[in-house]
C-alpha cells in the first residue's frame, strides 16, 4: 500500500501542499518530507521483515519483553537496511525541496535557479548547479561511509 501511494507523481500533490501549509519554509519541508519519508518507511519495513528469525526465537527463549525485543534485537539488527533507506531518503528529500522551491518559492537556490534560467543568466546557472551537486556527493559519500560501516559491523 506504501508503495502504490509512493508511486503517484509528487508533484501533482504540490498545490495541496501549498493550500496546506501555504507559500513558505513549511511548504518545502512538507514537500521534501513526501519525497523521503516513505523509502525510510520501506527499508525499516524491509528490514523487519527479513529479520534472522533466530534472533527473535533467542529473545523468547530469555524471556524478553516487546520492548526490550524492540529495542535491543529488532533495532540493532534494523539499523544497516534503516540507515540505508535514510540516505536514500536524503536524496529524495534533497529532490522535493529544491523542487519546491523552484516552483512556488520567493527564495532559496531553487528560486535562485529558477530567476537564473528567465534571465538566462549561465554562470549563475552553473554555479547553483555545481553547490548543489557538490553538497549532494559529500553528503552522500558521507552518508555512505556511515552505512558500509554499519553494514560490517551488523555482519559481524
Amino acid at each position: 500500500m506504501l508503495v502504490a501511494l509512493y508511486s503517484i507523481p509528487k508533484i501533482t500533490l504540490y498545490p495541496i501542499v501549498l493550500l496546506a501549509f501555504g507559500i513558505g519554509m513549511p511548504a518545502k519541508i512538507a514537500f521534501g518530507a513526501i519525497h523521503g519519508i516513505v523509502p525510510i518507511a520501506i527499508f525499516a519495513l524491509s528490514a523487519v521483515r527479513n529479520l534472522n528469525p533466530v534472533y527473535l526465537k533467542a529473545a523468547r527463549v530469555m524471556r524478553m519483553g516487546p520492548s526490550r525485543i524492540a529495542t535491543r534485537v529488532l533495532l540493532p539488527a534494523a539499523i544497516p537496511e534503516i540507515f540505508t533507506g535514510i540516505r536514500i531518503g536524503f536524496s529524495l528529500t534533497l529532490i522535493g525541496t529544491l523542487l519546491g522551491e523552484m516552483f512556488a518559492s520567493q527564495r532559496g537556490l531553487g528560486f535562485l535557479l529558477m530567476t537564473a534560467i528567465d534571465l538566462n543568466d549561465v554562470q549563475t546557472i552553473l554555479a547553483i548547479a555545481v553547490l548543489i551537486s557538490l553538497f549532494a556527493v559529500v553528503t552522500n559519500t558521507i552518508l555512505l561511509a556511515i552505512d558500509r560501516r554499519l553494514r560490517r559491523g551488523s555482519a559481524a
